[in-house]
């Protein structure tokens, strides 16, 4: 079974053997040859797209410019060809006639958190058959189809790649599209600009193509046992393209950045379709509960589906969402850290900031970094505690993206000011390198570091945190146990918790005591705090990444392929009646809305009484005194006695659990703790009775432990559900900490305890089956159609697995995927029918 990874660039990319920049290698492939990548942060934008070389700031010194230099001044060595095969050399000549145009590097614009986690995975022997999916990264128009012929198949037999060939207008208006749309979007910067081309749906045609180029390329290749794990937000629409092309594939989506709220998504024009694009996954995995849960609501909110903890439930089939925290490999950076010019230039630091406190921070040059933030917070401190102006310094290390003149001249205006105030003639308080550093010079840095400070407003992950944790291990530096300051507004923040100093980045009072915090605090408390990081990291390893999430997606697709609903038999009366003869004891559940009786009348008034068919056919089953037979209903309880009032054998289990009459008993038993009701049912009811106005023909049901929303006979169907979907998002996110949903059905929104659950009421009612005549039963029959149903389903299932029963049948009459093992036809009528036939002589 092969696993393809989709990602939008490949780890590998092209270059001309003519070309002179094949002979000299530019900047960033000395970086990969260096040692093995620079560092990432871990967010899912690609790193390096532009590098500077020595473009230092001016006000770094001469010393400064000595030690962070691009040209490295270690001896020159043979690097360790990690993750890529070494490089041909070249000899300085034009290839000779009928040589290969084209040669394979390692490619620089690349998801480095991702290709690390795939690359440790593989060596450890996790991951044994992969396939790269991506493009170049490069311009392809001008190569011949030979030429592409020729790196398809090398690609494929070297490399496990398959590149994906798109134009060159598709691709950068592709990338335009991410870059001025979605990533601002996802990171919670609504483009309101008159310059941002944010509204404009013209590169929307090319992020369509290129998403449909990667479908169709790895739908041609891919086998029904295979799994793609499609990556990032550039493939967004990759997932549902795919599935209409192989219906049976195993496919997961995982977001490498952040997930905004409902409110900030439903912003973007497309955003539905978006949405749909990734629902065509078994899985969707995201960084954070955070992440995950912003994307449940807005598929809630803007699609009108029923969005549980685990997913999403659509008509056909469920949607897993869970988290995957991605992290680094320990392994890889243990080989970091080993080459002797590692030692030689943290020893070269040290020397140059001897007595110095070391803060450092890498971030690009954008307006989510928050590099402006984070100065004005160290300004902020060295203007109140201005002992320390002599003895800290603050190394800002900075990757340029795309130019932002307004970003650079504010971050450049606060930077002279720190420096004008606070440099003397021998020492400098801020360094602010706009370069890309040599991996050893990076590994030193955080390697003799104090501090590390992140203050990104919004962040997927932030492996440079992940990366100074593991390197303050004191086994390379006399200095160990180095503090970590970050944004709350990160993913790692989640995982390292409080054991980090976390921070709001707006707030410069809180950022410049937390340095202060971070410089005073003694070795023990350092070392106490590192030790809980540092165990936080290894559980969230990227070896741990690529296990759980491989896990969850065959656990997940095998468990989708059993609910599917062309799956389901339809249930053999004849079998069942036989087993029905057989058996000394029988117990018997059905529920009563579209099973014993129509949801509704065409009247839109629901039944208050039982129909007379239904009466007559549950008392055939309670007079045999081999049967304990329940119905189960969402109704009140008081709406059950009187259905079920001349049926005195049958048991009643009323609002989905929530309360339970044995058979033969007038008395009710309370199943759901009555804690909290009325704190939340106030807030509620204002909430619906603000929709009630805007929606006429609906009303609110108030029961027991539950409100309902019936919006069914509201004439305009398309607002009554957008309106619904965004009644339940606001019940939702009002009423979370209080154990309380909402969940939108055909024609209604019911807001409910979280634990309403049948399947404890029909557990309460099987122990007093047992204990009533001292033997349990040995047939259990389930009769249902609603989603609630499902859990019962699922425990009879269990029952009969574990030997509790010896023989158990589900039959549903739903359209969906069920965990019933047959299905019913004929509605009601075919119900009544079978039940008829059991009691029949």
């Amino acid at each position: 079974m092969t696993i393809f990874i989709a990602s939008l660039v490949l780890p590998y990319t092209v270059t001309r053997q003519n070309s002179c920049s094949s002979e000299v290698p530019s900047p960033a492939p000395l970086l990969r040859q260096s040692l093995i990548s620079p560092p990432s942060r871990g967010n899912g934008e690609f790193s390096n797209e532009a590098l500077h070389g020595n473009n230092l700031t001016p006000d770094a010194t001469a010393n400064h410019k000595h030690i962070f230099t691009s040209d490295s001044p270690l001896p020159p060595r043979k690097g360790t060809s990690y993750p890529f095969p070494s490089k041909p050399q070249s000899n300085g000549r034009p290839p000779t006639k009928g040589a290969p145009q084209w040669r394979i590097i390692p490619a620089t614009k690349v998801n480095d958190g991702l290709e690390s986690a795939i690359r440790s995975a593989e060596d450890v022997g996790y991951l044994k058959d992969t396939m790269w999916v991506g493009t170049l990264g490069t311009q392809t128009d001008t190569m011949e189809n030979c030429d592409r012929m020729a790196i398809k198949q090398k690609l494929k037999d070297e490399y496990g790649s398959l590149p994906v060939f798109v134009c060159d207008r598709d691709f950068d208006g592709h990338c335009t599209h991410c870059k001025t749309i979605l990533w601002p979007i996802f990171h919670y910067q609504v483009p309101d600009s008159p310059k941002s081309k944010a509204y404009e749906d013209c590169s929307w045609a090319y992020y369509v193509r290129v998403n449909q180029a990667f479908a169709e390329h790895i739908a041609e290749h891919c086998k029904r046992d295979d799994s793609v794990w499609v990556q990032d937000y550039h493939l967004m629409l990759v997932p549902a393209m795919l599935r209409k092309m192989v219906p049976d594939l195993r496919i997961g989506f995982f977001l490498h950045t952040a997930f905004p709220s409902s409110e900030v998504f439903r912003c973007l024009a497309p955003g539905k379709e978006l949405l749909k694009g990734l629902l065509g996954a078994n899985l969707i995995g995201f960084q954070i509960d955070e992440y995950s849960g912003h994307f449940l609501r807005s598929c809630s909110r803007i699609l009108s589906v029923e969005a549980t903890d685990e997913g999403i439930q659509l008509n056909d089939r469920f949607v897993n969402v869970g988290t995957f925290p991605i992290g680094i490999d320990p392994t890889l950076w243990d080989r970091r850290r080993q080459p002797a010019d590692i030692r030689l230039l943290i020893d070269t630091i040290s020397a140059r900031y001897r007595g110095k406190r070391i803060i450092i921070s890498h971030d690009k040059m954008d307006s989510i970094g928050g590099i402006r933030q984070k100065l004005l917070s160290y300004e902020h401190f060295l203007n109140t505690h201005r002992e320390w102006a002599n003895d800290i310094v603050l190394i800002q290390l900075v990757t340029s993206t795309t130019r932002q003149p307004d970003l650079e001249a504010t971050i450049s205006d606060i930077a002279l000011r720190i420096n004008s105030a606070y440099t003397t003639l021998e020492h400098q308080p801020l360094v602010f390198l706009r370069q890309d550093l040599l991996s050893p010079q990076y590994v030193a840095l955080i390697t003799v570091a104090d501090v590390l400070i992140v203050t990104s407003l919004r962040e997927g992950m932030n492996l440079t945190s992940h990366e100074f944790v593991y390197c303050q291990d004191g086994l390379y530096s006399n200095k160990a146990y180095g503090s970590l300051i970050l944004s709350e507004f990160t993913g790692s923040a989640s995982i390292f918790g409080d054991n980090a100093l976390l921070v709001n980045p707006w707030d410069f009072h809180q950022c410049a005591n937390a340095i202060h915090t971070a410089l005073v605090r003694n070795r023990e408390e350092r070392k106490k705090s590192w030790e809980q990081l540092h165990r936080s990291l290894l559980d969230n390893s990227a070896t741990n990444w690529v296990k759980s999430f491989k896990e969850r997606l065959s656990h997940v697709c095998s468990e989708q392929l059993s609910h599917r609903r062309c799956t389901l038999p339809c249930l053999s009366v004849d079998s069942l009646k036989a087993q029905y003869r057989q058996a000394c004891r029988r117990m018997i559940f059905i529920q009563y809305e579209g099973t014993l009786a129509p949801w509704r009348p065409p009247s839109g008034v629901f039944y208050l009484a039982t129909p007379q068919r239904a009466v007559t056919t549950l008392t055939d089953l309670t007079d045999d005194p081999l049967n304990v037979v329940y119905v189960v209903s969402s109704r009140t309880l008081e709406e059950q006695e009187r259905r079920f009032r001349h049926v005195a054998g049958v048991g009643l289990i009323a609002e989905n659990g929530c309360f339970l009459r044995e058979p033969h008993a007038t008395e009710w038993k309370k199943l759901v703790s009555e804690a909290h009701t009325d704190t939340w049912r106030e807030g509620v009811s204002c909430i619906l009775a603000y929709f009630q106005e805007r929606m006429e023909g609906s009303w609110v049901e108030t029961r027991h432990f539950s409100i309902v929303f019936h919006f069914g006979s509201v004439a305009d169907r398309e607002m009554a559900k957008r309106l619904a979907a965004e009644c339940a998002d606001q019940i939702n996110d009002a009423c979370a900490n209080q154990g309380i949903h909402a969940i939108i059905y055909e024609s209604a929104v019911i807001a409910e305890p979280i634990n309403t659950n049948k399947r404890p009421a029909a557990e309460v009612a099987w122990r007093y089956a047992e204990s009533s005549n001292n033997s349990k039963p040995d047939f259990l029959l389930i009769i249902g159609g609603d989603r609630e149903d499902e859990d019962l389903f699922r425990w009879a299932n269990e029952m009969e697995s574990t030997g509790a029963v010896d023989y158990s049948m589900t039959a549903t009459i739903g359209s969906q995927g069920s965990e019933a093992k047959t299905m019913l036809t004929h509605g009601v009528t075919g119900i009544l029918d079978c039940l008829q036939q059991l009691t029949s002589d």
